[in-house]
């Protein structure tokens, strides 16, 4: 395995497996072993040893937490070994165009990488103290993103979708099209978590077809791969983030869908422990363990990288309630909301721009970073597409002729920034420009006297047609 070397010392030795419970192994009479070492389980039979961690120790008893399936695993005969390190990602520069397993292991065909480090995978938030506030801007290409929700270097700004939305599309569109306005040096880390093998190989042939995979690093764990490889994926992917930001300074922007499989899986080892448990099955320590992968996002004093995370995670049910959404609102700086309703009018990407939320946007946004006017202008759209809507409900309640003058203006702008705004499709790549222009296209329709979000100067300025 790629990620987890094998060069420690071997520290311990026991024959004395107790029992086998899902993807737990129990060891007894154990000394000295400590909270998150590597194991080796060696058992009967198998040229190859299987690899696990220790998730729990008391005075005699390790309780191991298997990376493999423990199907076959008899504690007859079994010998486990206690190898005294971490579980550890070797890193250097040739990582980036590489594909790995969820594991660490090489998936594509490509040369064994050669480390030029040995890095725990274990990591650490950053330290408030040491961070910077994020401040510059991240263009995704995306009208709805760039311009209503501005995604900011160092900010973890989660996708919230549901089942059958196409936020693997989007995921990709953004990883294709993701870049910084500065010409500093970018990179992608893109995690997958429990997807089918069809999805996986979509992400991979994307990556491929359109060159992105020369600046990105694949870690894929699919639905057919162990569960708790679920748990160590994304800790592998923000391991390369940090290596590439951090010591390589670049601006790298993780990508980790989907979250949602990741708790399962949690849910999973914690039933198995037999815990005690939380919200709707969940363990009661999801929240703090969230966060120990979303507070590895940010930006260091001192330091010229940054990451950048965006997690994607399906609400069951579409429920924003969920423990799953309502834990990760709590520690992330907003969301991108995938609508149901633009994805039945068959706009893509379906991004429900009153509904999302970016805590940072300002920071990203103004002279020098995308225009003057940036301000301005989307506290405008967002307020005429909010009358739009409500005039729309009118319309189907009392008929589109009892409607005012503004207010059948503000239907058709409300119309036409879904279909022209919104809607973009998965090959149109907008630089934050065009999508600023757009915008101040479409307000054309409008009565000027309904622009009052907008100063007089900017109007005249931005706006071609008045």
């Amino acid at each position: 395995m790629q990620a987890i070397a094998n060069r420690a010392q071997i520290f311990k030795e026991y024959k004395t497996a107790e029992s086998v419970n899902g993807p737990l192994f129990v060891v007894t009479g154990v000394e000295g072993v400590s909270y998150e070492e590597l194991v080796e389980v060696f058992v009967p039979g198998e040229k190859t040893s299987r690899l696990g961690k220790v998730l729990d120790i008391d005075k005699t008893h390790a309780v191991v937490q298997m990376y493999r399936p423990t199907g076959g695993i008899k504690t007859e005969g079994a010998k486990v070994r206690f190898k005294g390190e971490t579980a550890k990602f070797e890193v250097s520069p040739e990582i980036l165009g590489r594909v790995f397993s969820g594991g660490g292991e090489i998936l594509d065909k490509g040369a064994r990488i050669i480390p030029e480090k040995r890095l725990d995978i274990g990591g650490a938030a950053i330290n408030p103290w040491s961070r910077e506030y994020p401040n510059d801007f991240i263009q995704t290409g995306i009208s709805s993103i760039d311009v209503m929700n501005t995604l900011v270097r160092g900010q973890k700004l989660p996708i919230f979708s549901g089942s059958g939305l196409p936020h693997a599309r989007l995921a990709a569109q953004i990883a294709r099209q993701a870049k910084v306005t500065t010409g500093e040096a970018f990179a992608i880390v893109f995690g997958t978590m429990g997807v089918t093998f069809e999805e996986a190989e979509y992400f991979r042939k994307e990556f491929e077809a359109t060159g992105a995979l020369e600046r990105s690093v694949l870690f894929l764990n699919t639905a057919a791969d162990p569960v708790v490889e679920r748990i160590m994926t994304p800790r592998l992917a923000l391991t390369a983030a940090e290596y590439l930001a951090f010591e390589k300074e670049m601006h790298v922007l993780v990508i980790l869908t989907d979250m949602t499989n990741y708790c399962e899986a949690l849910r999973e080892v914690s039933s198995a422990r037999k815990e005690v448990p939380g919200r709707r099955g969940y363990p009661g320590y999801m929240y703090t363990d969230l966060s120990t992968i979303y507070e590895r996002a940010g930006k260091v004093k001192g330091r010229k990288g940054s990451i950048t995370q965006i997690p994607i995670l399906t609400m069951p049910d579409d429920d924003k309630t969920h423990p799953i959404p309502d834990l990760t609102g709590y520690i992330t700086e907003g969301q991108f909301i995938i609508s149901r309703e633009l994805n039945t009018k068959g706009i893509f990407p379906p991004v429900d721009v009153q509904g999302s939320l970016s805590r940072l946007w300002a920071a990203g946004v103004g002279e020098g970073k995308t225009r003057e006017d940036h301000k301005e202008l989307k506290d405008q759209l967002f307020a005429s597409y909010a009358v739009g809507k409500e005039a729309r409900e009118l319309a189907v309640v009392l008929g589109e002729a009892s409607l005012s003058e503004s207010d059948k203006a503000h239907l058709v702008f409300s119309d036409s920034f879904e279909k022209q705004f919104i809607n973009q499709g998965e090959k149109e790549d907008r630089n934050i420009i065009d999508s600023l222009d757009l915008g101040w296209k479409l307000l054309e329709v409008l009565p000027k006297s309904s622009l009052k979000r907008v100063k007089a100067s900017t109007v005249t300025k931005y706006m071609k047609g008045l």
